[in-house]
């Protein structure tokens, strides 16, 4: 049915000048009514901004704000400044005065809008004014460029009388097509959203100056017909074309704006929730109507067409209000409407509970009266609202929950229409993936991250007074658990009441009073340290070490870092958090009078003073993440995936090792720096390297790889040695920690490892020999030998060696051999410590052979047998002796063979001289470490058959 005074001007039935007249009468009307309450809202400085800025446009003078030449484009179609605003400009500059050009003077500037919140139910204190200046087509771009200059000049005055301007450059003609080259509004979204702009435009701008929309001329049901309807009103003469402005029509959105739209306010909801949620949800409101969708816009102008200029029910946040109750009533969602009132309520942020209530009266606080009488909130709502500057965490963390449902809903309908094929475009499959990223950095949980819960729902959760308590876990006897309570409370209050927060371990908890803004410079802490050794004094360090390595605010996560996995940018390390490491220990005494002060290995009951680690990380994306190591390994376990989480990605985090016990903490501190340092920096060069590091009785070998870092712990010096004797498949050096092997032999020579070489290493004590050889890849093989002179030691050696030189040789390929070379045979003595003097590593020659000297010699060859049998044939001196032939006597007959060969018939040593593994390698090449290996055995078989002869 239509309204009694609805204007219906049909082009059919003719079209009255008088009716276009009225209807234009009327938009003018409601602008007139927004434009006052606009000012209402501002202050009588801000309110001559609005009042002066088409006159500044209007002319070029060198005393007024904003002048920058005469040639600068001025003059505004269809405007005449108006008896208020030439006194203020003459009260600005005594010496203005205007005078009215005659004649027909050229307009470049053809219209000022000013749109966003101003004049709306919306509108605060802080609220900025943006200001779409339109001007004719074709000015030089030396024009526009004084232009935009003068632009600046008058932001930058408005800022001096305390108004946020934001001015905008339009060419008309160009936005009609979509060009754009830049924002053209301080909550632009790109240009990716033009109708939807637009639309924000028609039912928001309150026009300043010049021409008038020709869209308000366009009935609604014309609005898929907008080019031939204005272009019979122009050409017939029903207006005038120097009167209006045409902007566009609304007749359809691209469905694609709508995801745009909402990836944008998405964007700025996850820091500031109620500021984003309205339009959030305009956005689903009009992508679920989608393709047939009416603008609130178009709802805006019917509304006039038809006469109903009430300005409460047309007000642009009134509208969109009540169309996203109507979507979300008929959906049957009462929570997320109930959230959408709050929004509202908060963003118009006029206190109208009884004991906030200001004297002043103001259209805004009438209207939000009815609004909440309408919504049926009783008082006790309204102080809870009125009250969210004083929230602390058990407010906003109800209130966070119900937000973060509310974006997590908004980002799958986004990502739901977006596979709509007329929505979706590569850009923003992108925008989403990235857009996923942050709501993931932001709101998701996963284990050791610090949630975050104040995104902009309170302005401060600081507390004046805490207190901090470690209690045991009724929950698991045994167990303790940190517990944060506001107030000053004594051991027998705090049980009576209900923590903030509850965490296992303290720094978990301290992490999330310091992230959230809980703890800041100004709180007051009580502590009830329970069992712990936590001191104040530790308190407050560690408290300065989470804000000196968590600084706040954080920086906005750019999106060339959230196209990446995230990385850690800044990690502390906090040794034995609580705790007094030699007051946990079972011999205090020693551990204070020791001399001994390594603290990996203290004392000479080697104690390790790392007891716990928990490692604080600040990442790439913004996210806090705590977590905690501790037992026996806890520092070599916090070590390797510290290094396994640089992998090969070139990122290094900035690393702070911090300890605050009550004793030897700078040395703990220092040490644990130190073996990161060094493990960082091995792992740095990119090749394979092994680090040995000795906690307490234990020795722990970092394998570091690029990419990986593998982690071997060995219970005894036996294991140890055990493991450096595991055959190797290349060249890894080997790196030796303080303490590891300490007052051993290997203490010496493992550091000296080298690649294609076999390294001999003795030392000599009274009758015998320890004898130790480092292979082509580091492998260790070792051996105590009885002695009677350097030669007798060294000879069977060098010729066991040279020939499985000579084998690795004939091996190779003749082209390859040059590249890799023969293995070099190096010697080194090792002198025995003395008195004042440590041990020494020596270099030696070759043991010398005799000219024309020929030795006895012993080969074997083992074959593979069945099941994994080995099959040995013994060559001594080119006669053959199998285990075909002899069986298990085998040993026994090559022993009493070379007995039978002696001059002397004494019962010395003997020794493999040559070894055949061809079989059992197949293609390979199989490391010196391996034939050492079954040469020793084969010896130890043989000697004993030679004693037993």
């Amino acid at each position: 049915m239509n309204h009694p005074h609805e204007i219906r001007p049909d082009l059919d039935e003719g079209i009255d000048r008088k009716v276009l007249s009225q209807l234009r009468k009327r938009f003018l009307a409601i602008n007139q009514g927004r434009l006052a309450r606009a000012m209402e809202g501002l202050s009588s400085r801000q309110q001559q901004v609005l009042n002066l800025l088409a006159l500044f446009f209007h002319v070029n003078h060198p005393l007024l704000p904003g002048y920058v030449s005469g040639t600068t484009p001025a003059g505004i179609s269809c405007y005449e400044p108006d008896d208020e605003a030439l006194a203020e400009a003459q009260r600005l500059t005594r010496s203005f005065t205007y005078r009215k050009r005659h004649g027909q003077p050229p307009r470049p500037l053809l219209g000022l809008y000013l749109m966003g919140s101003l004049g709306t139910l919306a509108q605060a204190d802080e609220s900025d004014m943006d200001v779409w200046l339109c001007h004719a087509p074709g000015l030089s771009e030396a024009e526009l460029s004084e232009l935009r200059r003068k632009c600046v000049l008058l932001e930058v005055w408005a800022a001096s009388q305390g108004a946020e301007l934001h001015l905008f450059l339009i060419e008309p003609e160009r936005f009609v097509t979509g060009e754009r080259n830049t924002a053209l509004s301080s909550d632009d979204c790109g240009t990716t959203q033009h109708y939807l702009l637009l639309d924000e435009f028609y039912r928001t701008a309150l026009w300043l100056a010049g021409r008038t929309p020709l869209w308000w001329l366009v009935p609604v049901y014309e609005e898929g017909s907008y080019a031939h309807y204005t272009q019979t009103l122009l050409s017939k003469r029903f207006i005038r074309a120097d009167e209006n402005l045409d902007l566009g029509h609304l007749a359809h959105i691209p469905p694609g704006e709508f995801v745009g739209a909402g990836l944008w306010q998405l964007f700025k909801g996850i820091e500031s929730p109620y500021k984003s949620l309205l339009k959030l949800l305009l956005t689903e409101v009009y992508a679920s109507e989608h393709p047939h969708v009416q603008c609130l816009s178009l709802q805006f102008k019917q509304a006039v067409f038809a006469n109903r200029l009430d300005l409460d029910e047309l007000d642009p946040y009134m509208m969109v209000y009540r169309r996203i109750e109507q979507y979300l009533q008929h959906r049957g969602e009462a929570q997320r409407l109930e959230l959408v009132r709050r929004s509202l309520y908060l963003k118009v942020n006029k206190k109208i509970s009884l004991l906030a209530r200001q004297r002043s009266g103001g259209w805004q606080r009438d209207l939000l009266e009815r609004l909440t009488r309408e919504w049926g909130w009783d008082e006790r709502q309204l102080m809870l609202l009125d009250s969210r500057s004083q929230w602390k965490v058990r407010q906003v963390e109800a209130e966070r929950r119900i937000l973060v449902a509310e974006l997590n809903h908004s980002y799958r309908f986004l990502g739901q229409f977006a596979r709509n094929p007329q929505a979706a475009t590569r850009l923003d499959q992108r925008d989403l993936n990235v857009l996923g990223r942050r709501l993931y950095a932001a709101f998701e949980r996963r284990a050791g991250k610090v949630e975050f819960i104040n995104p902009g729902i309170a302005p401060d959760l600081a507390e004046d007074t805490l207190t901090l308590v470690q209690a045991p876990n009724r929950q698991e006897p045994g167990q303790t658990h940190w517990s944060l309570y506001s107030g000053n409370l004594n051991a027998h209050e705090w049980e009576q009441f209900v923590p903030l927060k509850r965490c296992r371990e303290l720094l978990e908890l301290l992490a999330w009073a310091h992230r959230n803004g809980v703890i800041d410079s100004t709180t007051r802490l009580a502590l009830n340290p329970g069992s712990s050794d936590l001191s104040e004094y530790e308190l407050f360090n560690l408290l300065g070490s989470l804000q000196q390595s968590v600084a706040l605010p954080f920086k906005e996560v750019s999106e060339a870092r959230l196209l990446q996995p995230s990385v850690a940018d800044e990690i502390l390390l906090l040794v034995n958090v609580g705790i007094d490491p030699l007051q946990h220990h079972r011999d205090l005494n020693i551990l204070m009078t020791t001399e001994r002060t390594d603290s990996l290995s203290y004392a000479g009951v080697r104690e390790n003073l790392v007891l716990t680690l928990d490692q604080v990380t600040l990442n790439s994306w913004n996210e806090v993440l705590v977590q905690r190591y501790d037992g026996e390994h806890a520092l070599m376990r916090n070590l390797r995936d510290y290094l396994n989480s640089l992998g090969s990605k070139g990122h290094l985090p900035t690393l702070n090792v911090r300890c605050f016990c009550h004793n030897r903490a700078q040395a703990i501190a220092q040490r644990v720096e130190e073996v990161f340092a060094t493990a960082q920096a091995l792992l740095a060069e990119g090749l394979g390297h092994r680090y040995l590091i000795q906690v307490q009785q234990h020795t722990h070998v970092l394998e570091l790889h690029h990419g990986a870092v593998n982690l071997v712990s060995l219970d005894s010096q036996d294991a140890l040695l055990a493991y450096l004797g595991e055959e190797r498949a290349e060249y890894t050096p080997l790196h030796l920690d303080a303490n590891v092997l300490e007052d051993h032999d290997l203490a010496l020579v493992l550091p000296q490892g080298q690649p294609q070489c076999l390294q001999v290493f003795y030392r000599v004590q009274e009758n015998w020999a320890d004898v130790y050889v480092l292979d082509e890849f580091n492998a260790l093989w070792q051996q105590r030998l009885p002695y009677h002179d350097d030669s007798s030691l060294l000879l069977p050696l060098q010729r066991f060696l040279q020939s499985v030189v000579f084998r690795h040789n004939a091996r190779l390929p003749l082209e390859e051999l040059p590249a890799q070379g023969a293995l070099d045979i190096l010697y080194y003595q090792l002198s025995l410590p003395g008195i004042g003097r440590a041990r020494q590593l020596e270099p030696r020659q070759a043991p010398p052979t005799t000219l024309g000297s020929t030795a006895y010699e012993v080969q074997a060859i083992i074959q593979a047998g069945v099941e994994d049998a080995l099959q040995v044939t013994l060559y001594c001196n080119q006669k053959e002796f199998s285990e075909l032939e002899y069986g298990d006597q085998l040993y026994a007959v090559v022993a009493r063979e070379i007995v039978g060969q002696r001059r002397d018939a004494q019962r010395y040593r003997c020794y493999i001289t040559d070894l055949d593994l061809s079989d059992l390698l197949a293609e390979g090449q199989g490391s010196s470490i391996l034939y050492l290996r079954y040469k020793q055995e084969l010896e130890r078989v043989l000697n004993q058959a030679l004693e037993a002869a």
